[in-house]
């Protein structure tokens, strides 16, 4: 009962004119964000930081959660309209999303990715509200060996779904895990695989990789490829799910917000892991496979959508009840608490309820604001579709060069964006996954961290992953994923020759 009574106080906080403005603002312009490629929430909240020297405290955290989570909705947009993700979460959508907006239903693709987040986000948010201490509890008794093998799980499902054979996912991966090692080594503080070049001692942007093997090689393959051929683009038919697609829909969005939750909840999980997974899980269990990776199938933007968003809602947990930010945003939000001499951690609630609780409710807000700013403009936003491919690329070029040089003004880092570019022609030629490029890039320098982290716990014994009982059912369920379908596969391959002999 003392929950409700702290959560309508902080509706009536929430709700006042000022914090109502600048929750939209802040809903309205992480929306523009996401949909923009190349600027992710975090490069906004860091830019907007120095608001913090004027506005009132809960005012502006509630504008830097609108920013947030508004980013989340929007990524969706162009991964679904362009095949570019304005954000890494939304790297999955890209894949079904695409194939729908090019056979006609861009709209009813729009409609279950705005609808499943917000799905997604509430129930999320009210996990958040009755669950927050004790999530936070369990999430801190796992240590470094559960951490490096929930890592290793993204690994193996990321190599064994994405891509025409496990092979090319893993070699795919393995090019993401080595630009990972580039830059200071985290134990050490020494630099490796820098080649000398100054600007490669932080390592190589995750952004500047994520734009470059997306937009800039969507946009270059397209040119030199697609262009030669006839549009294969259908007429858009419609702007809103049919009873069908409603029915597919809402299966997905409940199953990704239960894969979503969790991981955001611990920390280095972030909301990659999840997406993959969800596509995973949707692509096995539906009824419609030979939709995957063709015409495009609802249900792979709707679970990957949904888990994103409950994913990037849960991360407020570790942040807020334990002081651990679980993503580059999350950090920085760190830094915006830090800013008013506020210290996130166990005392936060007892020490500055008013704030949080306001904060919490503002996202329930939030979650309705973003729905009925996104909805309305589904059929603004499908009509980028008519804009001739000519001026399309080249205003992805642009876009994508100008928030790239705007991280750091610098000319390698354009360089280096259309090197990465070339190469994710190279790998879409020939059938190479790209976005495990993205995921082991960004979890390989956490996974190496945890593992060495884990050795030294076991004083060098490899064994120490087997002394865990959390570990043993992450190597259990990494083992599964990994030999599982070739045994269904082969067994499935044995029936059918049964059946010709017979």
């Amino acid at each position: 009962m003392d929950v409700w009574n702290q959560l309508i106080q902080g509706f009536i906080v929430a709700g006042t004119p000022v914090n109502l403005l600048w929750a939209f603002v802040g809903c309205a312009i992480g929306t523009a964000v996401g949909v923009l490629p190349g600027i992710g929430p975090a490069v906004a909240v860091a830019m907007l930081l120095p608001i913090t020297t004027k506005v009132e405290a809960t005012a502006s955290m509630i504008f830097f959660a609108g920013i947030y989570y508004g980013a989340m909705y929007g990524g969706s947009t162009t991964s679904i309209l362009l095949n570019t993700p304005g954000e890494s979460g939304s790297m999955v959508t890209a894949m079904e999303g695409n194939k729908m907006a090019k056979h006609g239903r861009a709209g009813a693709a729009l409609a279950t990715a705005a609808i499943g987040s917000f799905v997604a986000g509430t129930i999320a948010t009210v996990l958040v509200t009755f669950f927050a201490p004790l999530l936070a509890n369990y999430a801190v008794r796992l240590g470094p060996p559960e951490y490096f093998l929930l890592m290793v799980l993204a690994f193996t499902t990321v190599s064994a779904v994405l891509g025409k054979s496990t092979l090319r996912g893993l070699a795919a991966l393995f090019v993401g895990l080595a630009m990972g090692l580039v830059g200071i080594d985290q134990i050490t503080g020494q630099a490796r695989y820098t080649g000398g070049v100054p600007e490669l001692m932080d390592g190589v942007e995750v952004v500047l990789i994520a734009v470059g093997l997306f937009a800039v090689a969507e946009a270059l393959y397209n040119v030199l490829y697609e262009g030669r051929t006839p549009e294969s683009q259908h007429k858009l038919t419609k702007v809103h799910m049919t009873k069908q697609e409603w029915r597919r829909s809402w299966p997905a969005w409940l199953r990704a917000t239960a894969i979503g939750f969790p991981f955001g909840t611990v920390p280095a999980g972030g909301s990659e892991i999840p997406t993959f997974l969800s596509y995973a899980t949707e692509k096995k269990l539906s009824k419609n496979k030979e939709e995957f990776g063709t015409t495009g199938a609802i249900e792979g933007v709707a679970g990957p959508e949904a888990a994103n968003n409950a994913a990037i809602t849960a991360t407020l947990i570790p942040l807020l009840t334990l002081g651990i930010p679980t993503s580059n945003t999350t950090a920085i939000l760190l830094g915006a608490f830090q800013n008013y001499g506020i210290q996130p951690g166990p005392q936060l609630f007892d020490t500055n309820g008013a704030l949080v609780w306001a904060l919490i409710a503002s996202m329930y807000i939030g979650n309705v604001m973003l729905l009925v700013l996104n909805l309305p403009l589904v059929g603004l936003w499908v009509k980028l579709l008519k804009i001739p491919k000519a001026q399309l690329y080249a205003g992805i070029l642009i876009f994508a060069t100008l928030g790239v040089y705007g991280m750091r003004q610098s000319a390698f880092d354009l360089v280096l964006l259309y090197a990465v570019g070339l190469l994710g022609v190279v790998m879409r030629r020939y059938d190479f996954p790209t976005a495990p490029v993205v995921v082991g890039m960004i979890l390989g320098p956490l996974a190496e961290a945890q593992m060495r982290n884990a050795l030294s716990i076991g004083e060098g014994r490899w064994t120490v992953f087997l002394d865990r009982p959390m570990s043993v059912v992450l190597i259990v369920v990494v083992l599964a994923v990994l030999v599982l379908p070739r045994l269904a596969k082969r067994a499935a391959a044995r029936k059918m020759r049964e059946l010709a002999a017979g």
